[in-house]
C-alpha cells in the first residue's frame, strides 16, 4: 500500500480513469483536501482555494483533465 504524498499537488495519471477511483487517489495522496468532481456542464466558480481538487468528468465518469490544488 502507498503512503500519502503531503506536497504533491496535480494528478496528470487519473486523466482516462474512472471519477470514483480518481478521488479515492487523490483523498489518500492528500487527505487535507476536499475532492470534488463535475460533470459536464457543472457551474463553477472560478476561484482558487488551496483545500480543493476538481476532478473534471465527462458523461461516462471518465476524467478528462488533470485534476489539481485549487
Amino acid at each position: 500500500m502507498s503512503v500519502p504524498v503531503p506536497g504533491k499537488s496535480s494528478w496528470p495519471e487519473l486523466v482516462g480513469v474512472q471519477a470514483t477511483l480518481a478521488a479515492t487517489a487523490i483523498a489518500h495522496d492528500r487527505p487535507d483536501v476536499a475532492v470534488e468532481v463535475l460533470p459536464p456542464g457543472a457551474p463553477i466558480i472560478p476561484d482558487y482555494n488551496p483545500k480543493r481538487v476538481r476532478v473534471f468528468i465527462d458523461n461516462n465518469s471518465i476524467v478528462t483533465k488533470t485534476p489539481v490544488i485549487g
